[in-house]
């Protein structure tokens, strides 16, 4: 029992931003499932963008900013790069993100449209640059070729989808 903990919890941790991703719909379809009957399509695209700006920003990035401030040197290792002073700028700009998220996730379409994009940015340039590596540097590590290169890509496709279904459906009304 103890190595099926283990490897369970290797598996989330080593994956983060995805499981972030996934806990973020879940928790949304929970919220949907526990709304007033019948559930509205503006309800549902609120909960989906609320947990997800919550989770996949604000959860994931809080944890980015604790690797790389905390365990550089590990986080480094895992992408596949030298230790570097640049490790506490990474940080620091994901606990900036992690703010901004947390602080979305409940608020106005122009805040969260603010998180989605201030990430997406970052995160698209870092699927730009785990490609360089990857071609240039055969950089196949995990940190750079693994989940993180695909949910650098589908964390943004999924919160700008959300987000053009929030502005075109609206939100709901209280």
């Amino acid at each position: 029992m103890a190595d099926l903990i283990k490897t369970a919890l290797t598996l989330v941790l080593a994956n983060f931003p995805l499981s972030c991703l996934v806990l973020g719909a879940a928790v949304a379809l929970a919220a949907i499932a526990r709304a007033p009957r019948p559930v509205r399509r503006e309800v549902v695209v609120e909960k989906l963008l609320a947990w997800h700006v919550f989770f996949a920003i604000g959860i994931a990035y809080l944890y980015n900013f604790a690797c790389h401030v905390f365990f550089g040197r590990f986080t480094a290792a895992y992408i596949g790069w030298a230790d570097s002073p640049f490790q506490f700028e990474v940080g620091t700009a994901s606990l900036g993100f992690a703010l901004v998220g947390f602080l979305a996730a409940f608020r106005s379409f122009d805040l969260r449209l603010a998180a989605v994009l201030g990430s997406a940015v970052f995160l698209l340039g870092a699927a730009a640059g785990h490609v360089y590596q990857m071609v240039t540097a055969h950089n196949f590590a995990p940190g750079n070729a693994g989940s993180i290169f695909y949910t650098d890509i589908a964390v943004p496709l999924v919160g700008f989808g959300l987000l053009w279904l929030q502005h075109r459906w609206g939100r709901p009304q209280t």
